[in-house]
């Protein structure tokens, strides 16, 4: 599914339903409880990309590949967990697993993209200097501190040692307290 398979609104006759019951009719195949799912988190699903992999038109790549392995998967969601934090995982790996496709886990300099202040605003900052983080650094960060990951299972996810996680998280909260004390 495509973002232009979705209309921006829903039709008039339908309400906004408990997640529950658009989970259970989107496992049905039911395109429309799908949409009004994608419409509800793919917000926090382009964020999560976006800060994984520093790149607005990658993030919308795989904020677009993460609905789509939701709705191929969705009959596996079983209701272990909150349909929030399934999607959840789903777009951190997903990103990650870009990610290491394009082979920013090696710690190769590259030029970060630029990023419009007007576009982030002057109350995001902090997120900016986030984005000037090398590229472990960043994810271990944005794993750990923005997103709830323990540090084993940070290590995980990118295959690397715990105590690598831990390093990279000293590394970049240095970095940040440098870059604002700079300000």
């Amino acid at each position: 599914m495509l973002r232009s398979d979705f209309p921006a609104q829903s039709p008039p006759e339908q309400s906004v339903r408990p997640m529950d019951d658009l989970v259970s009719l989107s496992q049905r195949g039911d395109r429309a409880a799908f949409r009004q799912l994608y419409q509800q988190h793919s917000g926090r699903v382009y964020a999560v990309c976006v800060r994984l992999l520093a790149d607005r038109s990658k993030a919308e790549d795989a904020c677009q590949e993460v609905f789509v392995k939701v709705w191929q998967q969705l009959t596996l969601f079983r209701g272990d967990s909150s349909f929030s934090t399934w999607l959840h995982s789903i777009a951190t790996r997903t990103a990650i697993d870009l990610w290491r496709q394009d082979k920013l886990l090696r710690l190769a300099t590259e030029e970060m993209p630029e990023i419009a202040g007007e576009e982030l605003g002057q109350s995001r900052e902090l997120e900016q200097l986030i984005l000037r983080l090398p590229h472990q650094a960043r994810a271990v960060f944005v794993l750990f501190a923005l997103e709830g990951y323990q540090h084993q299972e940070i290590a995980e996810l990118l295959g690397i040692a715990e105590g690598s996680s831990k390093s990279q998280y000293h590394r970049a909260r240095q970095l940040l307290r440098e870059w604002l004390d700079e300000n």
